[in-house]
Parts: structure tokens; sequence; C-alpha cells
């Protein structure tokens, strides 16, 4: 039997232990989609409509985080996350872009590898699905988050009334926070920072690693002195949350719109 070609990419990339995640959550990876979608150019958008349906990028958005309950790709759990330590140089963090980490995820190599495969074979449906999905991953400060705690996993939080965790606050709680529709949130956004799209596009690799590891670090100092108040941090970070949401879909766009020039 043919295996089909993101198959056997993933055989390149080692397993890893599982970790808990689940990216964004649904409504955070729509709108980073819907933003994607919104900024495409008229050529890349007619592409990957043709690949994966009209809107498909946004439908498909979380397919990638929904197969890892089938067997197809049994090693994708770990292209999620790219779980790092604590206190790194900067030179040791833009490191970790080219010399991948050996523990603590995949999701540098897995971009990578999924953007040169697009490149040569741009119709591949599940490597573009893919893709979609794990550019919006690496806006999540908590899939670069500390190996120790499983990226904020193992770190209690207690969200007005529910017992939960790090983790989950940044997937998902502090995006239902605000109320919006993914179409909503994504046009506020996108009417709120229309005016550093450009400036996104022209940042490097290393400089938007090192905006998500602060940002990140700054996310656990916070932990060390908040007074568990949960309006009070909504306050401290909603608007960090809606910047890397923003970010994420434009980066996807201007990967796109390059790979379907």
């Amino acid at each position: 039997m043919k295996k089909h070609p993101v198959f056997i990419l993933l055989l390149a990339i080692a397993l890893l232990p599982v970790q808990q995640l689940c990216a964004w959550g649904q409504k955070g990876h729509r709108i980073i989609a819907r933003i994607a979608y919104d900024n495409l150019t008229g050529r890349a958008r007619r592409s990957v409509d043709n690949i994966l349906g009209k809107e498909g990028i946004i439908f498909y958005a979380n397919w990638a985080d929904e197969i890892k309950s089938d067997t197809i790709y049994p090693d994708s759990y770990d292209w999620h996350f790219q779980d790092l330590d604590a206190g790194l140089s900067d030179s040791a963090l833009i490191a970790t872009l080219t010399d991948y980490p050996a523990v603590g995820g995949n999701l540098w190599r897995a971009t990578d590898s999924l953007t040169a495969l697009l490149l040569r074979e741009p119709r591949n449906n599940h490597a573009l699905r893919f893709i979609v999905h794990l550019v919006g991953d690496r806006f999540c400060p908590m899939h670069t988050a500390h190996i120790e705690d499983l990226g904020g996993n193992r770190v209690p939080f207690r969200w007005f009334t529910t017992q939960t965790n790090l983790h989950a606050v940044w997937d998902t709680h502090l995006i239902e926070s605000q109320g919006y529709s993914y179409t909503e949130y994504a046009a506020y956004l996108q009417l709120r920072y229309a005016s550093h799209k450009a400036d996104i596009l022209r940042r490097s690799r290393a400089d938007e690693l090192r905006y998500n590891y602060a940002l990140t670090e700054a996310i656990y100092a916070y932990q060390t002195h908040w007074d568990g108040n949960t309006y009070h941090y909504i306050y401290r970070f909603r608007e960090p949350m809606e910047w890397q949401l923003y970010c994420a879909g434009i980066t996807l766009a201007g990967l796109l719109n390059t790979i379907y020039r």
C-alpha cells in the first residue's frame, strides 16, 4: 500500500512523551485561520480553496487536533508544542530553531518539514491542514512553555470557580472570556491591529520566537505574585493574547502567500 507523504514525513520525527494539549482551542484556531484567509492574495486564496474547499482553511483549522484520535498519524501528537527550558540565553533560544531540541516536542521540526513538503507538493491536502494548525500553535505561549510542567499542564489554576490549569487558561478560557464568536473576534483584531501587518510580515522567525518566549516567561513570573483574581488576570493578559492571535493569522497568511504565489 502506498504511504501518504505526510505519513512518511512523520516517521522521521521522533515520538516524545505525550502531553495533554489542545493548542489554542477550537475558537482560537478558527480566529487565526479567518484572519489568514482574509489576508491571502487572490491567487493563494483560489489555490487553498481549490484544495480544501471554499474557506476550508477555517473549517479544517482544528483537523490536526481531531486527527490525533485516529491512527493515521500516530506520531503527530508532539508536533503541536516545543517546550523549552526556563531562563535560556538569547543564543541558546534562537539555536533551537535549527538545532531542534531532543526533548520537549517537535513543533519547529514539524512546521519546517511540512513547509518544505508543501513547497514541493503544494496540492498536498493533509500537509496544508497541518500547517494551518501548527503555525497557530507557534504563537500559543503554553506551546512554547516549560518542559518540567508540561507546558503549564501541571500548573494549577482557579479560573473563577473552576479548577483548571495554566495551559487550559491560554488555550481556551482567556479567549472565551471576551464572548465573541470567532468571526467577530477575527474582525475586531483585524481592525485593531491592521497598521502592524507589514511589520509582522517583515519579522524574522528569531524575533518571533524572542517575543513569544518573553511573553511565556512573563506569564510564569506573574504566577508568583498574582492575587488570584480572575478579572485581574484577564486585564493583564487579554491584549497580549489578542496580539498573538493576530500575529499568528498574519504569519500564516504570509506563509501561504509564499507557497501559493
